[in-house]
């Protein structure tokens, strides 16, 4: 009797599980933009530090994206014709938590535009890739419409998060170059390297795309990378660089993290930089 009842029970343990698998899987497909969008941005709403406090002389403006939300900026202009780097900056904290980085830009005879996506500081909205792709392109239009600054002296630069944001500027609006640093492939292979979401990551779909995207950006390019990054593995960059045409330059930075290109990586690092702003070579 007990081993007729245990063949009675498994057929039906085996649909339970079955239904609980797709279940979840429904699940997932309804709720994983939020549940990716948890995992992805980390806006803080109050700016830590004024610009003024490190000497920076900047223009506080407010512009608007194409689906009405109001966002915020700052421009730091300079004497003379500089070049103009659109700073898209990465998922965590807001513009005021990028200064320093803006600072030491500044020295090298750079023009900085740093805004805030959706959500972000005194940005409104909620962000979301759809959002912060229309953000970017806001900012841009903001510099060329109210600025008056020549398409030809706008460079996109997204670090991190922001790469993505940059790629897109550069499909979609005339630009000098494009500068990514710290940048993904996509989202679903950062999930891969990542040992929570490993065995669900081969299931996710590939949001924030830059390996497909890179290769359509045709202004010269320059890709920036830490060694020791310990957020997106160095591969990832090479990868990026492979996809991507000609012209296009790598900087690889031995012992650079994720966060700390820019200090590690020091006076070499922002003379490439500046070199490449100006010329569009290494």
């Amino acid at each position: 009797m007990k081993k007729a009842l245990r063949v009675l029970v498994m057929p039906i343990s085996g649909i339970y599980l079955v239904l609980l698998i797709l279940i979840i899987a429904l699940l997932g497909c309804i709720f994983y933009r939020r549940i990716e969008s948890f995992f992805i941005f980390f806006p803080e709403t109050e700016l830590s530090v004024a610009s003024d406090e490190l000497g920076m002389d900047y223009k506080e403006v407010y512009f608007t994206a194409d689906d009405g939300e109001r966002l915020h900026g700052r421009f730091f202009p300079l004497k003379g014709e500089c070049p103009v780097i659109l700073f898209c900056h990465g998922n965590a904290g807001n513009l005021s938590h990028r200064l320093e980085n803006v600072q030491l830009l500044l020295r090298k005879k750079l023009q900085v535009f740093l805004f805030d996506y959706r959500g972000y500081g005194k940005s409104s909205g909620s962000p979301s890739e759809r959002g912060i792709y229309l953000d970017g392109l806001a900012a841009y239009d903001y510099l060329v419409e109210q600025e008056r600054i020549p398409r030809e002296d706008i460079i996109a630069f997204g670090r991190s998060l922001g790469a993505s944001v940059a790629i897109e500027i550069s499909l979609n609006r005339r630009v000098r170059s494009f500068i990514t640093e710290s940048a993904f492939t996509s989202t679903r292979d950062v999930a891969r390297t990542i040992t929570l979401f490993f065995p669900l990551s081969y299931l996710l779909p590939a949001h924030y795309h830059n390996l497909k995207k890179i290769g359509r950006v045709t202004v010269p390019k320059l890709i920036i990378h830490g060694r020791a990054d310990e957020i997106i593995p160095f591969p990832m960059a090479l990868r990026l660089f492979e996809a991507a045409k000609d012209p296009k330059y790598f900087l690889p930075l031995a012992g650079a993290g994720h966060n700390d290109t820019f200090i590690v990586g020091g006076r070499r690092y922002f003379e490439a930089f500046s070199r490449f702003s100006y010329r569009s070579v290494l």
